[in-house]
């Protein structure tokens, strides 16, 4: 048996970058290569379950089945649309680095290393690699064109564009091989990243439904349950992420379920249910440090906190993504632990720098740390240039309202809280801004009932934000007693000839979504360009949300 996976594990350098490549330190090799075969067949990248792994064929001069072994595995995890652990990735790395060194013009290696690179640099948070990957698919497309069959190669460019966030890059990749290639399967799950980045949620339900009926098992399943939770449909995302947990065939897609329901019982604000099923991929997997991170949460909700910041150091360590960061920092602060918290934003802000340098868009996590932690002009900036380069997903309209609101444009902030809300997805945190948006204008009822949602569905959703909710919400005070005869406002003296007293006039809190007049300025699909609406599925009720967890917000309201 193949020893598990270590956390520090990292793949081999490559020995061929091409001219004018970005140097990388090469980090220590943790397996012995192998030479296998001559050639790989015409699938070769694939985007699955957490993110992109690699899709190899048999050989069809192989006749006997291949040795079990790290690149074995990782064929098969492949073939079959799931997730390779990280050793049996770095496995195959080092292996396809190995071969191009002899085969320079195999197109199809180049595409699989290329690929492998954009997942590695993905589960590492090194943006090293996605300069890596880039350099590699352009090998093999100069190898061989995307136009004379090379669809491997375009899949791994959509792949590193969605790891960029770069989602209409991604989009445009894979509706090129759909176009052409329609029943290639590798290319739904790059649609759907890009669709659900974009926030066109209609053609990531569609892409769903098509890649289920191309790919059975785990993986179509898993998808499916982020569509079904995407919608609001929290029993059957539930439902269908515990069968896609139940029919998982490997530790790394035994642990990518488990993980998601994590993420759903955290959101259902369940911490208790959450962490068992965190702990528990991360038994089937202990170098799974999303799980880390998800316990992490949870123990934070369940006001372990000494354990929560062990996990939060082990994490951010050994995977520094910003938004990791920026919740360690976050609970820092809420301990009252300033300094310690400063460190971690200046760290923050290092990481933001750097992918701004590798051209990795950290746009999201950077504005919800300047709303609330720097400056929200800066924050306002950059989710308007989000929003005008077409990103108009509800963590794009969410970040945007709530980046308005702490500049003191809570009028146009409504707009977007309100499509926000409105997706269908049940995030705490939407409710929240929406509700101190509306507090702030005066709307107390809409603004109590909105404070209120976003505690029943998770009363810990942030260490910062929801004791700032729950004060939000007892400075509003009770509503007024009696029934609407008591609401509403005195008749106008009137001629004692008149028989009735004058109609009352609508209330300015009656709807949050409410005109604010002639100088309020246009909802969020008449700004920046026209935004089409999503064609209506059978039996949507309302377009889903990308988001799973997100750091809460720490501004008072």
């Amino acid at each position: 048996m193949d020893a598990k996976p270590q956390q520090n594990q990292e793949p081999p350098t490559s020995t061929l970058p091409p001219q004018g490549a970005t140097s990388v330190p090469p980090p220590p090799a943790t397996m012995r290569t192998t030479l296998r075969r001559a050639a790989f067949g015409a699938m070769a990248g694939a985007v699955l379950v957490a993110g992109a792994v690699i899709a190899v064929p048999d050989d069809a001069e192989e006749k006997a089945a291949p040795a079990p072994g790290p690149v074995a595995r990782a064929e098969t995890a492949a073939a079959a649309g799931s997730p390779a652990s990280l050793s049996d990735l770095t496995a195959l790395i080092g292996d396809r680095q190995k071969w191009v060194e002899t085969h320079p013009s195999d197109a199809q290696s180049w595409a699989v290393l290329g690929t492998a690179y954009a997942e590695w640099g993905r589960r590492s948070a090194d943006a090293a690699y996605f300069t890596r990957a880039e350099q590699a698919l352009r090998r093999s497309l100069a190898a061989q064109p995307g136009e004379r069959g090379n669809s491997a190669a375009w899949v791994g460019l959509g792949t590193l564009a969605n790891a960029r966030h770069d989602h209409l890059a991604a989009k445009k990749w894979g509706e090129t091989v759909r176009a052409r290639q329609p029943r290639t399967w590798t290319a739904y799950p790059v649609l759907i990243d890009a669709y659900n980045g974009l926030g066109e949620y209609a053609a990531a339900a569609r892409a769903t439904e098509k890649f289920g009926t191309l790919r059975k098992g785990a993986p179509a399943l898993a998808r499916t349950a982020e569509m079904y939770r995407n919608q609001g449909w929290r029993e059957d995302a539930l439902a269908t992420a515990q069968e896609a947990a139940d029919r998982a065939s490997s530790p790394a897609e035994k642990a990518a379920s488990l993980h998601r329901l994590g993420d759903l019982a955290a959101e259902r604000g369940e911490p208790a249910e959450a962490l068992a099923q965190y702990e528990a991929a991360l038994r089937t997997d202990p170098g799974h440090l999303a799980s880390r991170a998800g316990r992490a949460r949870a123990l934070t909700a369940l006001d372990r906190t000494d354990e929560a910041l062990a996990d939060y150091r082990t994490v951010t360590s050994k995977l520094p993504r910003p938004e990791y960061v920026l919740e360690l920092g976050e609970l820092y602060e809420s301990m009252e632990l300033d300094g310690d918290a400063r460190t971690q934003y200046a760290k923050l802000r290092e990481l933001l720098a750097q992918a701004r340098t590798a051209g990795v868009d950290e746009s999201l996590t950077e504005a919800r740390f300047e709303a609330d932690h720097g400056d929200p002009e800066a924050a306002v900036e950059l989710m308007r240039t989000a929003w005008a380069s077409q990103r108009r997903s509800a963590e794009v309209a969410d970040t945007l309202a709530w980046s308005l609101h702490r500049a003191g444009q809570s009028e146009e902030a409504m707009q977007y809280a309100d499509q926000a809300v409105e997706t269908g997805v049940r995030d705490a945190s939407y409710a929240y801004h929406l509700g101190a948006i509306e507090a702030a204008l005066g709307q107390d009822g809409p603004a109590r009932g909105h404070l209120e949602e976003s505690l029943r569905t998770d009363p810990e959703f942030s260490p910062l934000a929801a004791p700032l909710a729950r004060q939000a919400l007892e400075a509003l005070g009770d509503p007024a007693s009696g029934g609407p005869e008591d609401l509403r406002p005195p008749p106008e003296p009137s001629a004692p000839s008149s028989p009735q007293a004058p109609s009352p006039s609508p209330s300015p809190s009656s709807s949050s979504s409410s005109s604010a007049g002639p100088e309020s300025p246009a909802r969020p699909e008449q700004a920046a360009e026209p935004r089409q609406e999503p064609e209506k599925e059978p039996g949507r009720s309302a377009a889903p949300s990308p988001q799973t967890t997100k750091s809460g917000a720490a501004a008072n309201v």
